[in-house]
């Protein structure tokens, strides 16, 4: 069965709870069918086996690192599924646009959106007809530059970035928007991993993780906070199943049980897979309440504070680093005041975890001599995000854990290139020394001031102070918050660009003109002026590598990234300030320009000629502080005073539960491959809301009922979605947990974290009511 047959079935619904460990046969079996039905097998099938190679290309999925020894196979489960959706035959052409019109188009799911194919031909749309109409390459250009070159001002226009793109494509972007006038970046890492990059910069002076792939084999202790390996980065199981296996702590700190974070069973282990083995992939595992984690973070903290006082007495070797702390760090007393100050019962309260299990994992923390702790968006995104990414610092800090082998923080990235896009200046708030070096180098006046990032982007198209949008890669519209409203707010723009490899909702809400551009994917062959080009990308630990395509386009009408931006570049600035068109004519045109402006990057055409490519180095993990003081600082923050937002507090509504939301297996960000959860047991289904079963009756549910679910916020608007499906799950009570895109119209344009501006979806109130429907037991 084709899969745009299987798009157009209706699947039958089903909820059983998963058996086996991750990865294993459940794996072997998803990739054989995402495979064998991408209508374009036999070659995707030798083109698989290039992922992550030398001379390949890179995955477009997650950003997790590549092992550095050589091995055949060097993608997970969900890898291949990105690389078989984007190596469809599969085409969304003019006559596709001619048999649905953009009203029909709105009518369909986002699954069935994205299945019907590759995107082959830049198109404009036409509101009479209320379709998408073909468009000439240059007549888009000339659109574009029209729209720009009429604004009051450059600030009036916002230019998106999905983390897919590659450091070429990122640097011509930031380059063009800057010559533009502008420094409007909203950018998809705000909405992920912002927290991570403020916290950390502040701490120790540098955005971005300190470890190495090489330091999870030395690592004694590894904490995993808020993060689902087993469906956003599965190759991440075998290092921390081989940890397990030589002793080292593996502690998983995670609302859910996620069946990742439990046992693996290796694919590519041929007696663990005949045998139907599998390994563990921690040895201890905590389950706070939502947002509870800087409490159990500072419970640590205070433990290992007592446990030093008490060495102290006895004169027994001292719990904290002494020597490290007095050469290395700032504020450490300060720090320590604030901990002796928060009290056990409310670090208890706060946690949601008994005091006993706070002990437990500061007992672990301490064993280790080597302890590297992971996190991903459990942790980033809620409002005390900042802090409590700090506290991880302060943690690490406390022992000297940052800056040797088999220590350091690892916050554990989305996208592929999402590190890559920051390092290359897509940075609405950039440092002075980038601006400075730009300015240097093109001698032409850099704008200053900081632009907006995605959620004051969203309130700048809402209030008519911008009126251009432009994305490049992504699905804006279904990743941001407060979805209904984010549809006003690119409705609202006099013109939208959608810079893309697939259909998807955001050409569906778009502005009064509006353009779809076709773009390569990392599958396809990038052949220019001078021959067959290479992108590159950055990995989580700040490793630089190219990527090569390796199938021919569908289309010739399907450009590369780069040359779109070129193409918009010129027309809307012409030769100013380089000639953008012979710059990617040979895209080691535009990597000289990155290695004249980023210092790490120096010789970068000659060092992404060394297999694996090269890695850029951490000041932070050389224990080089890039702070004001020139060293660490132990961040004083208290917890916050109640986790339940005053807004919340001030409808005098009290919640029925704190929501989370969080991708299914058979996804990746807003791209849904299927509508089967796996690990999870569902099949068949995406609305739906995982609860304590305890909860489903308390609230006068039985399980298997449907339900709407209502945000709870201190303003006018209703944010419901309807006909939720109650399930009850592994999760603790007072929690429940539901997939995004889809609740996405529940959380607030203005619930956001301090500091970071990043959406809180993970702490969202909600009230369920009665749907209208009868319930279904299951």
């Amino acid at each position: 069965m084709s899969m745009h047959k299987q798009a157009d079935k209706t699947p039958v619904p089903r909820y059983k709870p998963y058996k086996g460990p991750a990865g294993g046969w459940g794996a072997l079996i998803s990739v054989t069918q995402a495979w064998l039905t991408s209508d374009n097998a036999l070659k995707n099938l030798r083109m698989m086996l290039k992922t992550n190679q030398n001379g390949g290309f890179d995955c477009p999925g997650c950003a997790w690192g590549d092992s550095p020894e050589s091995g055949m196979v060097k993608f997970c489960e969900n890898g291949a599924k990105a690389v078989n959706w984007e190596a469809t035959k599969r085409r969304v052409d003019p006559s596709f646009f001619a048999r649905y019109s953009v009203s029909a188009l709105l009518e369909q799911s986002d699954y069935w959106l994205e299945y019907q194919g590759r995107l082959t031909e830049p198109m404009v749309y036409d509101a009479d007809s209320d379709r998408y109409k073909p468009i000439a390459w240059d007549d888009a250009f000339a659109l574009i530059a029209k729209h720009l070159n009429n604004l009051p001002s450059p600030n009036m226009a916002e230019f998106y970035t999905s983390g897919r793109a590659s450091n070429e494509a990122a640097y011509l972007y930031q380059l063009f928007v800057r010559a533009y006038g502008t420094n409007n970046f909203p950018d998809c890492s705000n909405m992920c991993h912002e927290a991570s990059g403020v916290a950390l910069s502040q701490s120790v002076g540098v955005g971005k993780g300190t470890v190495t792939f090489d330091d999870f084999e030395h690592a004694d202790a590894i904490f995993v906070l808020g993060q689902n390996p087993g469906t956003n980065h599965p190759r991440m199981l075998e290092p921390l199943r081989e940890a397990v296996q030589r002793g080292a702590q593996v502690v998983c700190v995670n609302p859910l049980k996620e069946r990742g974070l439990e046992r693996f069973q290796h694919p590519q282990h041929p007696l663990e897979m005949l045998s139907n083995g599998s390994e563990p992939t921690n040895t201890a595992y905590f389950r706070p309440a939502l947002g509870g984690d800087m409490a159990l973070l500072r419970g640590m903290a205070k433990f290992l504070l007592q446990w030093e006082r008490e060495a102290q007495a006895k004169g027994e070797p001292a719990v904290f680093d002494h020597a490290f702390i007095n050469e290395h760090t700032n504020g450490v007393l300060d720090y320590l005041a604030k901990v002796d100050e928060t009290s056990w019962e409310f670090i208890v309260e706060q946690s949601g975890l008994p005091l006993v299990d706070i002990e437990r994992s500061a007992r672990m923390y301490a064993k280790g001599k080597n302890v590297i702790m992971c996190w991903a968006m459990g942790i980033t995104q809620h409002r005390h995000s900042v802090p409590t990414i700090q506290e991880v610092a302060n943690l690490m800090l406390l022992r000297g854990n940052i800056g040797r082998p088999g220590a350091g923080l690892c916050p554990v990235r989305g996208h592929s290139n999402v590190q890559g896009d920051r390092t290359m200046g897509i940075n609405e708030r950039p440092p002075a020394f980038f601006l400075d070096a730009l300015e240097k180098r093109f001698q032409f006046k850099v704008p200053r001031d900081n632009g907006h990032n995605v959620v004051e982007a969203i309130h700048a198209m809402l209030e008519g102070r911008s009126k251009v949008f432009i994305g490049l890669g992504g699905n804006f519209a279904q990743a941001t918050p407060d979805s209904p409203r984010t549809f006003e707010a690119l409705r609202n723009c006099d013109l939208t660009v959608q810079i893309s490899t697939k259909l998807n909702r955001s050409h569906l809400t778009h502005g009064k003109e509006a353009l779809i551009l076709p773009c390569f994917g990392r599958t396809d062959i990038d052949i220019q002026a001078d021959g067959p080009q290479a992108v590159t990308v950055e990995d989580s630990f700040s490793m630089v590598h190219a990527s090569n395509g390796q199938l021919k386009p569908l289309s010739r009408q399907m450009r590369s990234e780069p040359a779109i931006l070129a193409g918009i570049a010129n027309a809307t600035l012409g030769k100013q300030p380089v000639d953008w068109l012979w710059l990617v004519e040979d895209y080691s045109r535009i990597r000289d320009l990155i290695a004249d402006t980023i210092p790490a990057f120096k010789d970068f055409n000659e060092k992404i000629k060394h297999p694996g490519g090269f890695y850029l180095g951490n000041s932070a993990g050389s224990r080089k502080w890039n702070t004001p003081s020139a060293r660490a600082n132990f961040k004083s923050n208290v917890l916050p005073s109640d986790l339940v937002h005053e807004s919340i507090r001030g409808t005098g509504i009290v919640p029925d539960l704190i929501m989370q939301s969080m991708r299914s297996h058979d996804q990746y960000n807003t791209t849904i491959y299927g509508l089967d959860d796996r690990y999870r047991g569902v099949k068949g289904q995406r609305d739906v809301i995982f609860l304590n079963e305890a909860d489903i009756i308390r609230l006068g549910f039985v399980p298997g009922q449907k339900a709407d679910i209502v945000s709870i916020w201190g303003d006018d608007i209703e944010r419901r979605v309807k006909g939720f499906t109650l399930l009850p799950f592994d999760i603790p009570a007072g929690q429940a947990a539901a997939y995004y895109p889809e609740v996405n119209p529940l959380v607030p344009l203005e619930s956001v974290g301090d500091g970071s501006h990043t959406p809180t979806s993970k702490f969202v109130a909600i009230k369920l009511e009665r749907h209208s429907e009868t319930a279904r037991i299951i």
